[in-house]
């Protein structure tokens, strides 16, 4: 089968790979239908030394079944299926607490046990917890556009759900979100979805801006740092807001949401930190009696209220793809997120 490995920074190529077989009674093997690259595929694509071995990418799918493992006993072969982006068995004491990225049998994919998902079929452990099936839908007969919103099930749409209800959104929540990228317009999305009032949205993007208005922004502030923070404060009154969603992963962007955020706030974080040291003292979240929450999506905790939603056409979060590729030329997909000409890349093997 084909998969896509990264040999260092910028380095993206798609190369033959074993196909995928059962390893554990628990494993599944999924045919991909689509997959896409993801913001924090970034990181490594700016930082990744380079090597003589490539790293299998990817972690975000939805497939059709296969095969399972004799355990599997929740999916069978032939069902449509959403992988979140990362495996759990979805029954240890956090994943019962909600807290999937910490299950305690639990990973993430794209390591030499268990390789990423931007190939054409893909091993998937703890099958049980970790797929859930898409009822009653023909991935070969429906509009692409449900498949771009399934997808978004997988992670994006969910880590920006995430953001929002670590952050404690709630009808009425006054909200300022941090990023024009994927994440922080479905964090904008989310936002809207559980009531809040008014959402400050922070970017430089036109077309990126455009849809966060049309999912709920009600304030767009284009500015940075210093001066960004100046501007949601006029924004307020001079007070910030209570909840700020940060969904950057860079430090200047956790120092905005802790210069916007109005003391007794909270600011939730959903950007992966490229970062090993954030302030917390007087200046930036003791003094404000501020408080600080989020960390990677659990999204097999939410997955299960939102795809009703995505199938009745309530939500459109697929929106947030506007360029797809096949996966012979998912290096130019990561080559346009790195350039900011593309939001989000699909793939479809």
């Amino acid at each position: 089968m084909k998969a896509t490995f990264l040999y260092g920074a910028g380095d993206v190529r798609v190369e033959s790979a074993p196909d995928p077989t059962i390893l554990e009674p628990t494993d599944a093997i999924v045919r991909v239908v689509r997959a896409c690259v993801c913001g924090s595929d970034l990181h490594p694509y700016h930082s990744q030394p380079a090597g003589e071995q490539g790293i299998r990418m990817g972690h975000e799918l939805i497939g059709v079944v296969e095969e399972t493992g004799r355990e599997v006993r929740s999916v069978r072969k032939g069902d449509f299926v959403i992988a979140p982006f990362a495996f759990q068995d979805n029954t240890c004491v956090y994943c019962r607490e909600g807290l999937q990225t910490s299950c305690l049998h639990g990973g993430w994919y794209g390591t030499p046990e268990v390789p990423g998902l931007q190939a054409e079929y893909a091993r998937i452990p703890l099958a049980d917890g970790s797929l859930v099936t898409v009822p009653d839908v023909d991935p070969d007969a429906v509009p692409e556009s449900l498949l771009r919103s399934l997808l978004t099930l997988s992670d994006v749409y969910l880590t920006g759900y995430h953001a929002a209800h670590a952050g404690l959104v709630t009808s009425g929540s006054t909200v300022t979100v941090i990023g024009d990228g994927a994440v922080g317009l479905s964090a904008v999305l989310a936002a809207s979805q559980l009531g809040a009032e008014r959402i400050i949205l922070m970017g430089r993007h036109d077309s990126r801006l455009a849809l966060g208005r049309a999912w709920g922004a009600t304030d767009l502030v284009r500015e940075r740092g210093a001066e960004g923070i100046a501007a949601v404060k006029d924004l307020t009154g001079g007070e910030g807001t209570p909840i700020v969603l940060e969904a950057v992963g860079l430090l200047p962007a956790y120092e905005q949401a802790f210069g916007i955020v109005r003391p007794g706030g909270i600011i939730s974080r959903v950007g992966v930190p490229q970062y090993e040291d954030a302030p917390v003292g007087f200046g930036s979240l003791f003094g404000k009696n501020a408080r600080l929450a989020g960390g990677p999506a659990p999204v097999r905790a939410y997955i299960d209220a939102a795809l009703p939603t995505v199938l009745a056409g309530t939500i459109d979060p697929g929106q947030v793809f506007d360029q797809s590729v096949p996966l012979d030329d998912i290096a130019a997909g990561y080559a346009a997120m790195n350039d900011r000409t593309a939001l989000k890349v699909i793939v479809a093997p």
